[in-house]
């Protein structure tokens, strides 16, 4: 199990950006905190992946075989802030089970979903993706209460920093884009800090959303906050419009399907996030393919 938990090169350097160099000692450690929740929730470690945030491994629990998946970060308040809202969503099948938690070291134990495919490689349509917002919608607690969780315009905030972060780490971060970030900003706070309040997942796009049993999609990995629901329909029609027509076409489809979904929101909310959307391909090198001057575009540059 050494080797299969060891975190490579290239993982360290993604995490640094993200939680900066402290991540290193976290990575060090890894295996022993592995080695220990594996002991203490009776499991066998299968293998091992990962995002920005985290390190996923897939288990298999002593005993029944039934396969769990047990998710770490190097920032215990990102556990704390899933595991409320996964508590929260316990009675819709559009939420990933949270079976076990020790949030002290950010760790969660997570339901199997399967056939588990990801949503980005089907052809689902947007009334599939609707049930799943209206899942979503359906299942949130009202605001109110103790709660570990944030307003959206933390989030807000967060995601045009990292954005600035990333760009500049790939030597991207050229006048024009930062200009964009710069406008688009405030925009994105003003959404952020108006309009309903529920609970939101956060970055609802189709990598972090699986196909479930009985063909419905089922969302992981959120990250949750209060605020403005139709946030999350964003990704959702971003990703398969090229131009605005098509891009205005499917949010009319969308807000046709979801009750109260604003269409008005949805663009507003579009306009706003497009060059957070772009950065991944500037990072990339690709400045000039279509979807990229697309979202340059909407974003006003």
């Amino acid at each position: 199990m050494p080797d299969l938990v060891r975190v490579v090169p290239e993982v360290r350097d993604r995490l640094v950006v993200r939680f900066g160099a402290g991540a290193l000692a976290w990575c060090d450690a890894l295996p022993e905190l592995v080695g220990r929740l594996a002991e203490r929730w009776d499991l066998d470690v299968l293998a091992a992946g990962g995002g920005g945030t985290s390190r996923v491994f897939r288990c298999a629990r002593r005993g029944t075989a039934a396969a769990v998946w047990l998710k770490l970060t190097p920032e215990p308040a990102i556990a704390r802030e899933e595991a409320e809202a996964l508590r929260a969503w316990t009675a819709t099948p559009a939420v990933v089970g949270l079976l076990e938690s020790d949030l002290s070291a950010g760790a969660l134990l997570l339901e199997d979903v399967q056939p588990g495919v990801p949503a980005g490689r089907l052809a689902r349509g947007l009334p599939e993706v609707a049930g799943l917002l209206r899942g979503l919608r359906a299942a949130s607690p009202a605001p109110g209460g103790p709660s570990v969780l944030r307003p959206l315009s933390h989030r807000i905030a967060f995601l045009f920093d990292l954005a600035g972060r990333r760009l500049a780490a790939a030597g991207a971060d050229d006048v024009s884009v930062r200009d964009l970030l710069d406008r688009a900003r405030p925009a994105a706070l003003e959404l952020a800090e108006g309009g309903p309040v529920g609970l939101v997942h956060g970055d609802l796009h189709p990598g972090n959303v699986l196909s479930g049993p009985g063909a419905r999609l089922v969302a992981i990995d959120p990250r949750p906050a209060w605020g403005d629901p139709d946030y999350d329909a964003v990704d959702w029609v971003l990703g398969g419009a090229s131009d605005l027509r098509a891009l205005e076409q499917r949010i009319g489809t969308l807000s046709a399907l979801v009750p109260g979904l604003s269409s008005r929101r949805v663009l507003d909310w579009c306009r706003a996030l497009a060059v957070l959307d772009a950065v991944p391909s500037l990072c990339a090198g690709r400045p000039d393919d279509a979807g990229t001057r697309f979202l340059r575009e909407l974003s006003g540059g």
